[in-house]
Parts: structure tokens; C-alpha cells; sequence
């Protein structure tokens, strides 16, 4: 593969940088804190007018028609900002699955207003005890008219702003299909949940709710592709906010002086900025491998896996050395270090955490041995 990024992608991605940049900082994000509303309104808006909410979207909807690298390249500036917007749950739970397994019907109906800058879409992947399970115990039945759906989703995110939930439900012992939920279905429950960086996502308790066959999203495979691009743009989120702590603290090491020198100087701190940029080196490298062969249509469960599990690594040793190569004032929540750990142990924590994807990134390899030749 080619790691290299065209002029178009490179241009997109400096068209997000401005916007978050123009847009987001220290500042405003303290502002949003003390007013209780985590999500920027004003932001997102500015990112509708520049087309960038529904970049994945087909054009025939008014979207941009772009793909996942693109939208990963996106997804990175907004993890690099701390951006509080919904933009993974609306590109890649909602809008990038119906667009290529919607009907025109569902795509007019749920794309449409997302294009315009006026929807927000999500999907509800997690239930209690297992992170993105691929057979969730949320189970559907068909009466011969329609669905029935029961069960419990929990860390939905954006699901309060949400027109529509995507909900994976297991139709059979070894059969998912995913079904598109409003929040405001008669027999459906949503709750607000807080998680590590202050993100308010929803509890969704599902008893009885009917849906008609309209409400079915593609075929079996949708909901193992929703998974897959779920965990590449968490991972992609994830390098943004590794990259930037990073940053910050090659920054802060340089002009902080002890002894009559910066304190980046000093070996200690050299080897654990080091193994920073290794691992960010590492999750960048099994992340656009995993995006590469997504968007080729290649089988991708082993790098997919890979890269979850680098998030959950890197994400984690990176923010911690950031925040502890910052000393004290690393550990002052008036200071901004402190939000690049607590964005990136919520990603760990969405994805699985590192124990647990190492495990399932063993069973990955053993269970579909590649190919070689």
C-alpha cells in the first residue's frame, strides 16, 4: 500500500485543521464544560457549511461522496482538537452504512437531512459487559408482519441528538441484522450516560419495539462492516489525540527548564518520549493499513484488529507519558494535558482495552490463517 495521501485528501484534511483550529481550544472547551453542554452546536455548524458532516455521504443526497480514508483523515484533526461534535457517530455508525446498504427510500429519508446540516445519526454497538460484541444478546423476532426488538444497548454516542439509532440484533443463533430505531419508538427507553471525558451517550432499553420490514438495513453483512469501520474510526480519533499530546509535550519538555537545562534533555525523559513516538508510529502505521484495505473492499479482520489494539496500547502509554513528563501541572484541570488522557482512555475503554484485544486479535489469527503467495 501507499501511505502517501493525495492532493485532494491532503486538502480536506487542512480544511478541517482551519476549522477546528479556528474553532476549538483550550478556551472555548473550558467554556463548554462550565455550561454543561458537552457537544459545540456552533461548530458543528461551521463544519455543515463546508460540507464536512457528511464528506462520506453520496452525492445524490448532497454529500461528498468521499471515502473512508478520507473520513478517517478527518476523524484524526478531530481527535488532535479535542473537537466535542458528533461527527464518527453521524459519518461512520449511521451515515456510511445506510448509504451503502440503504434503500433510496431510507437514504432520502435519514441522509437528506444529515447533508443539510440538520441530522445526526449513531449506532447502538455496546451492551453491558462487552465491547462492540458481533453477536449482541438484543434479540429481534419476525412475526410474519414485522419485527419485534428486545433488549439493552448502552454507550450510545450522540444518542440524545440522534434522528436515528442503528441497533445490531441477533435473529438467530448465529445471524445479526441491523435495524434503524428512532429514539422515540413506542416501547424504547433512552437514558443519558456520562463516560471519561465528560461525553454524554445514551442507554437505550428496548421492550416490544415493532418495526417493519422497512426498518432492515441491507443483509447479514452490515452489521460486521458497521463494527469494522466503528473501530477504524475510533482508532483513527485515536492517533489524532496521540499525536498532539505528543506534540505538547515535545514542546513542554524543550522550554521547561531544571538544573539549568531543558528537562528534555535529561535521558529518562528522552526514553519516555521515545517509546511515545514508537507507539504512535505503531497505531499510525496498523491504522492506514486497516483504512487502505476497507477501502479497497480487501478482507481486513486481522488489521482491523491490529489497529484496535494498537489504539488501546498507544492511547494509553502516550497520554500517560504526556501527562507524566508534564509533571504537576500535567495533573492541573486547568491545564489542557489533562483532556488528551481522558479522550483517550475513553477510546480505550469503547474499543475494549488492551487485554481484552490482544485476546481477540489472537482468535482472529488463529481462527483465518492468511494466505500467502
Amino acid at each position: 500500500m501507499d501511505f502517501a495521501f493525495s492532493e485532494e485528501q491532503e486538502a480536506l484534511r487542512d480544511l478541517a485543521t482551519q476549522i477546528f483550529a479556528d474553532h476549538t481550544g483550550h478556551a472555548r472547551l473550558q467554556e463548554l464544560e462550565k455550561s454543561g453542554e458537552w457537544y459545540d452546536r456552533a461548530l458543528w455548524s461551521e463544519l455543515a457549511k463546508t460540507n464536512l458532516t457528511a464528506l462520506c455521504l453520496p452525492e445524490q443526497v448532497g454529500g461528498g461522496g468521499c471515502g473512508i480514508i478520507e473520513t478517517c483523515l478527518v476523524l484524526a484533526e478531530q481527535g488532535r482538537h479535542l473537537a466535542p461534535v458528533p461527527l464518527l457517530p453521524t459519518l461512520l455508525l449511521g451515515g456510511l452504512p445506510l448509504a451503502d446498504f440503504g434503500t433510496t427510500e431510507q437514504r432520502e429519508r435519514w441522509l437528506r437531512p444529515v447533508a443539510e446540516g440538520e441530522g445526526v445519526l449513531t449506532a447502538a454497538l455496546h451492551e453491558e459487559g462487552s465491547a462492540l460484541p458481533a453477536l449482541p444478546r438484543t434479540r429481534a423476532r419476525h412475526d410474519g408482519t414485522g419485527w419485534h426488538l428486545d433488549g439493552l444497548k448502552v454507550c450510545i454516542p450522540a444518542a440524545h441528538l440522534a434522528d436515528a439509532i442503528l441497533v445490531p440484533a441477533r435473529t438467530s443463533n448465529t445471524e445479526c441484522r441491523v435495524f434503524i430505531i428512532e429514539p422515540s419508538a413506542e416501547g424504547a427507553r433512552l437514558e443519558r450516560q456520562i463516560t471519561t471525558n465528560r461525553e454524554p451517550q445514551g442507554r437505550f432499553a428496548l421492550e416490544d419495539v415493532r418495526v417493519s420490514d422497512d426498518a432492515l438495513l441491507g443483509d447479514a453483512k452490515s452489521a460486521a462492516r458497521l463494527f469494522e469501520r466503528a473501530s477504524i474510526g475510533l482508532c483513527a480519533l485515536q492517533l489524532g489525540i496521540a499525536e498532539e499530546a505528543l506534540r505538547r509535550t515535545a514542546v513542554y519538555t524543550t522550554d521547561r527548564r531544571q538544573f539549568g537545562s531543558p528537562i528534555g534533555s535529561f535521558q529518562a525523559v528522552q526514553v519516555r518520549a521515545a517509546d511515545a513516538f514508537i507507539d504512535t508510529e505503531a497505531l499510525r502505521g496498523t491504522l492506514w493499513q486497516a483504512a487502505w484495505r476497507l477501502s479497497e473492499g480487501l478482507p481486513a479482520a486481522r488489521e482491523v484488529g491490529a489497529a484496535r489494539w494498537w489504539a488501546c496500547v498507544a492511547g494509553h502509554r502516550v497520554t500517560h507519558a504526556a501527562q507524566h513528563l508534564h509533571g504537576g501541572i500535567g495533573s492541573d484541570v486547568d491545564y489542557p494535558i489533562h483532556r488528551f488522557m481522558l479522550w483517550a482512555k475513553q477510546v480505550e475503554a469503547t474499543l475494549g482495552g488492551e487485554t481484552q484485544e490482544g485476546a481477540r486479535l489472537g482468535r482472529i489469527v488463529v481462527d483465518s490463517p492468511r494466505k500467502e503467495g
